[in-house]
């Protein structure tokens, strides 16, 4: 499709623009046992690393070691386990004249018709169920990470950009200061240069304030400790192609649930009365002293009556179960359908905001440059120099702004279409 041609152009050039802009940190040498990240890092290292600290990753596999259990239970030849019984009757306690009788027996419950089969469907979509819901977990999460992330970014740039501001600010303070000295400018030109340098070394302290309070997001969701232990590689996210959607996770969960829900019910079904029990004995017994033992053996079925009302309930609240999963399943395909529709929109609108940006931030430069040399030579006054520096300086901050909304913007389309963090 045309917008992902389009898209793809214009992230292979903020690839190459990422590796020598100013979103690279410095890297530290020290390092931090409490932070499971270190060195650079991608947008999927923070995922996997929040990802590790969750405790639907801890519990996985015991949640899956559950439903193969239930699996190996429906395939056994007794829906529960067998029970034996041992008794025995005399008058000991009398004249043990008497009765002698000791039985040993043991009874195993049988399969209702339909019962098996149904059970192991359930117990099949349990397991589907669990896998599926780790899906689905991890994409929340993953909405999570990519916003702390790009905003951590933006956050950067900011703090870059306005670290890079206060070195020119304060680079032209002192050239408009040598020339006051040397009586080409007036104090008041110098007194307004040194302003505008006390005003940047203000922003750039708020802009590193706010920085280290977009990464506390990021450190909540992953234990960093330190940013400055982080530089950042692999910004941008490739945009999706129509092949990656294949399946959302959030609708393959609920899809899922409908499934456990509606055998839940077929296996109710079966269970209209307790489980028929076979009943095997053997009997040692005399009826009064000096008699023989005698043998006997004992085979019988326990059927039990039907439960009525109560496995109605069960049947009508797993039914009402799939009945309402399944209202919602049709809401969140709805929303989920907007909201791809909304996040290719967007991706496409911060491709030609990006486009605009560079053009503006490349005529920019250029004015610097040119108004900068008239300064020196005296034909530009400080007021415009001071302007067009203000100009150059905003069209550089929304450039490298445009930058991260792009990839942003296709990591929020990524995010809607179901695939997690690349």
């Amino acid at each position: 499709m045309r917008l992902n041609k389009r898209i793809t152009a214009s992230i292979q050039f903020l690839l190459s623009v990422i590796a020598m802009s100013c979103w690279v940190l410095s890297a530290q040498a020290q390092s931090t046992s409490a932070a499971p990240l270190s060195r650079a890092v991608s947008l999927k290292d923070v995922f996997d690393t929040a990802w590790s600290r969750q405790p639907e990753a801890r519990a996985l596999q015991l949640r899956r070691d559950a439903a193969q259990s239930q699996a190996k239970a429906a395939g056994l030849l007794s829906p529960e386990p067998p029970s034996l019984e041992v008794s025995q009757r005399s008058d000991r306690t009398a004249d043990n004249n008497g009765v002698r009788q000791a039985e040993v027996g043991i009874a195993v419950p049988i399969w209702l018709p339909g019962q098996r089969s149904a059970s192991l469907d359930l117990a099949q979509a349990e397991i589907s169920f669990v896998e599926r819901k780790l899906l689905a977990s991890q994409l929340r999460l993953a909405s999570s990470v990519r916003e702390a992330w790009w905003n951590w970014l933006r956050a950067r740039v900011d703090a870059e950009l306005a670290r890079e501001q206060l070195t020119n600010a304060q680079r032209l303070a002192a050239d408009v200061a040598k020339r006051t000295n040397a009586g080409d400018l007036a104090k008041s030109d110098q007194h307004q240069a040194e302003g505008v340098a006390a005003a940047a070394e203000a922003l750039a302290a708020q802009a590193d304030a706010a920085s280290a309070s977009a990464f506390a997001q990021v450190a909540s969701l992953t234990g960093v400790s330190f940013e400055a232990n982080l530089s950042i590689h692999g910004v941008a996210e490739h945009p999706p192609i129509p092949a990656q959607s294949l399946e959302h996770p959030l609708l393959a969960e609920l899809e899922n649930r409908i499934a456990v829900a509606e055998r839940t019910a077929s296996l109710i079904s079966t269970q209209t009365r307790t489980s028929p029990e076979l009943t095997v004995a053997t009997t040692r017994d005399r009826g009064a002293f000096g008699e023989r033992y005698v043998q006997t053996v004992l085979v019988g079925v326990r059927l039990p009556f039907g439960g009525g009302p109560r496995y109605e309930a069960r049947i009508a609240t797993a039914q009402a179960e799939a009945v309402e999963v399944q209202s919602i399943l049709m809401l969140e395909k709805d929303r989920l359908q907007s909201d791809q529709r909304a996040a290719a929109f967007r991706a496409e609108s911060a491709r030609v905001q990006l486009d605009a940006a560079q053009r503006r931030a490349r005529l920019a430069k250029e004015s610097r440059s040119f108004f900068d040399k008239s300064f020196r030579l005296g034909e530009t006054d400080l007021p415009t120099r001071l302007r067009i520096e203000a100009e150059a300086v905003e069209a550089e901050r929304q450039e490298a702004r445009s930058q991260i909304d792009l990839a942003a913007a296709i990591s929020a389309w990524r995010q809607s279409l179901g695939l997690l963090p690349q």
